[in-house]
């Protein structure tokens, strides 16, 4: 485990945001005293945030001065991944302990089986109050969940979070979920950010339209941090120091190649773990977790039996006793999103290599981004489209977007945005042979047949568009 070195924020940061960050770091919880018995947790959860899109993985550009000061204060994994990048699975995943396949939410707005239990209830067998403000669940799915109490607007939660414990006294422990709706599109109208300044992946095809949009997502992960701040400095004041604070999200945002793709754009999640007292702060660590580890290792640091049945696992271990690895192999799925989306996608993902199956190679690959057109999502499309016709490069990076290959395989130490497609190298030969083979009987435990949920867009037919999912 590496000691994390504090980031310097760049010039030209709002002042609002300047004066957040000065709030925040020099803030003294009002509970000093660290109270007896099991920890206070909090999980906040953002929605759609990429990886590399905040300070604390290295955007040069994007400003999060709260997230920054969490990690100094805590572990930030580097290697932590969902089981699906679409909402519904993942967050289904999240609460249960299962993989999609196992707990039959695969699709987007899916829920689990009825027979299948969230793990919620352990918490509250525990004697743990639990408690769900904004989107945790997917779409109305807290209700589902068994929290003790749930408020659903995805706005206003600083408000809404005051509003309740001011007014609430709650003697036993406490499990909080925050789920901020951002940035999930439509992205903000305000740009806090010079579109001429955004950085874009190397992927993207750089338009006008592209840049602005980019500025208007920037804009809200920066007001997701904001909100956050004012959260976490009302709940540390009320729970005190004995508190598990823990943040994440729940896929990558909705670009091409991130969101509903099994690149690590779609799959590699932020996750930063604070306790003061317990866990090391200002750490860094490389060890591999999944979403589906998370609510297990939230029971095991509370004393809690953790189910033996589950996918996930406990990674304690690398939070208290700075283990530098935990799981060898990452397994992430991707079934589809009702008629915008029928492109089903399996993966194994080492600390070095990626290895992608699509199941349906002869359909298009394709999502909202570039059906649903509306300013603040996909509108930007249509300025990709025009560069389409006379840039080769933008014609190369949009066919590599709509048609892809049965297998893909990348060599993510040399090629981190997994654009070199190695699979036909023989000097890789035996270890993408090694890696079929682990896929394939991973789907077989798991009971994942890789069948599509509705009949795929054939790249016979012409591209998925509006007037094609209306009929």
């Amino acid at each position: 485990m590496k000691m994390l070195q504090p980031l310097v924020l760049s010039k030209g940061v709002l002042k609002q945001l300047v004066m957040m960050s000065y709030l925040l770091l020099s803030y003294v919880p009002l509970l000093a005293q660290s109270s007896p018995g099991k920890p206070n947790m909090i999980i906040y959860l953002a929605d759609d945030l990429g990886y590399l899109d905040i300070s604390v993985y290295g955007s040069k550009v994007v400003q999060t001065p709260v997230l920054q000061k969490l990690s100094v204060e805590g572990i930030t994994f580097h290697n932590a991944f969902v089981t699906s990048p679409s909402c519904a699975p993942s967050r289904a995943s999240l609460l249960t302990g299962l993989t999609p396949a196992r707990n039959g939410a695969e699709t987007n707005h899916s829920f689990p089986h009825d027979e299948v239990s969230y793990l919620i209830d352990n918490f509250k067998q525990a004697g743990y109050t639990t408690l769900a403000f904004g989107k945790v669940a997917h779409y109305k799915g807290n209700e589902k969940c068994g929290f003790d109490f749930h408020h659903d607007e995805q706005v206003n939660l600083y408000q809404n979070i005051r509003g309740y414990f001011d007014t609430v006294a709650i003697e036993s422990p406490v499990l909080l979920f925050v789920g901020d709706r951002r940035p999930h599109v439509s992205w903000t109208e305000e740009q806090f950010y010079s579109p001429d300044l955004v950085d874009l992946p190397p992927y993207f095809i750089d338009t006008e339209s592209t840049r602005e949009h980019r500025s208007r997502y920037y804009t809200d992960v920066t007001g997701l941090d904001g909100e956050m701040g004012h959260v976490l400095h009302y709940l540390h004041g009320k729970f005190g120091e004995n508190t598990i604070t823990l943040f994440t999200s729940d896929h990558g945002a909705q670009w091409p190649f991130g969101k509903w793709n099994l690149y690590d754009a779609g799959i590699r999640t932020p996750l930063i773990v604070k306790w003061p007292k317990n866990i090391e702060p200002n750490t860094i660590t490389d060890a591999m977790v999944s979403w589906v580890d998370i609510l297990p290792t939230l029971l095991d640091l509370a004393g809690v039996e953790v189910p033996k049945n589950l996918d996930g696992q406990s990674f304690k271990s690398v939070l208290m006793e700075g283990s530098k690895e935990f799981r060898k192999e990452i397994y992430t799925t991707h079934t589809g999103d009702g008629r915008f989306n029928i492109y089903p996608i399996r993966s194994i993902r080492t600390d070095r290599y990626k290895l992608i199956l699509n199941l349906e190679p002869n359909a298009y690959h394709s999502n909202h981004s570039d059906i649903n057109r509306k300013p603040g999502a996909g509108k930007y499309w249509d300025s990709w489209n025009e560069e389409e016709k006379n840039d080769p490069r933008a014609a190369y990076l949009i066919s590599k977007y709509y048609q892809r290959p049965k297998w893909e395989f990348y060599d993510l130490r040399v090629d981190s945005d997994e654009q070199l497609n190695l699979i036909g190298v023989p000097a890789y030969k035996g270890v993408i042979k090694d890696l079929q083979a682990k896929l394939e009987q991973w789907m077989k435990d798991q009971g994942d047949e890789g069948k599509t949920h509705l009949t795929p867009y054939l790249l016979s037919g012409p591209r998925p568009n509006r007037k094609l999912i209306k009929r």
